[in-house]
């Protein structure tokens, strides 16, 4: 049997968790599945039951709920050793002020670096900082997030790009790579969210490279649904794609919209299913 709880994807036992902790009666439905496909919503709850008590997942969560958020990403890039922006990880405010005191980042990082909150998408929670004024905002800002209960952030050495990030999209054993091209000179973040264009086309080798090192991190992580953010630098002598941030969570817009996206899932999952020997 196989068990569905993505509200798109029709198996033989379908539920929803949506907006609850599951219970006693998921349990039940996950111990007599064969398999099991999760939500991209899926709760980290939802995902440890899953994970105990049936063979096989779809997706594949584990990088998800053992690295979260962006410090956690960070994390994962430097245990498998892919490029990245260099980057200072601080769990809290006060982890940042045992490092640096008062001070703004030594010559190391410099200015303008990037600013990120542990959470936040679509460039949200994102700052580019020019100067030691902008930096001293970016922490009081985040002392007042530690106040309500959200903490951490990362320090990250600012790559020039211009003005555009490459998304490299995984949806089981497929892949689409687009860029996203900031048009605003003036704006900071190449996400379509902040006005942002797609383009398919541009230098394509540059999105084959990516690719191919996405494909690679994917074979070690066993991530087989996210998108991926990436930068080429442009003062780089060799051109490396630096990932930047992994979306489980993503808009569908650069791969024809939803309807294409859920036609896409659908074929991924069956052909999985079908690997499995579980048709």
């Amino acid at each position: 049997m196989i068990l569905s709880y993505h509200p798109c994807f029709k198996a033989d036992k379908n539920i929803l968790c949506a907006g609850r902790e599951p219970d006693t009666g998921d349990l039940s439905a996950i111990k007599a599945a064969a398999a099991v496909i999760l939500p991209q919503g899926c709760y980290k709850s939802l995902y440890k039951m899953a994970k105990m008590n049936c063979r096989y997942i779809f997706p594949d969560f584990a990088a998800r709920f053992k690295y979260e958020g962006k410090i956690g990403q960070i994390r994962l890039f430097e245990e498998t050793g892919v490029t990245h922006p260099k980057t200072e990880i601080y769990d809290n405010i006060n982890a940042y002020y045992g490092h640096y005191g008062d001070l703004y980042p030594k010559p190391g990082m410099g200015f303008p670096l990037v600013f990120k909150f542990n959470w936040g998408g679509e460039g949200t929670h994102v700052y580019l900082i020019k100067s030691s004024s902008e930096l001293f905002n970016a922490l009081k800002m985040a002392e007042t997030f530690e106040r309500s209960g959200r903490t951490g952030f990362i320090i990250q050495e600012y790559i020039p790009s211009e003005n555009r990030s490459l998304r490299v999209v995984v949806v089981g054993k497929t892949s689409f790579s687009y860029w996203r091209v900031q048009q605003n000179n003036t704006a900071f973040c190449a996400s379509l969210a902040k006005g942002a264009i797609i383009d398919t086309n541009s230098d394509p080798a540059l999105m084959e490279k990516a690719v191919r090192s996405v494909k690679d991190f994917c074979s070690l992580t066993g991530i087989n649904l996210a998108g991926f953010d990436l930068l080429f630098s442009t003062d780089a002598k060799t051109a490396s794609p630096l990932f930047l941030e992994i979306n489980y969570y993503f808009g569908r817009r650069g791969l024809g919209g939803s309807e294409v996206f859920y036609d896409l899932l659908e074929t991924e999952i069956n052909q999985w299913i079908e690997s499995l020997g579980l048709h």
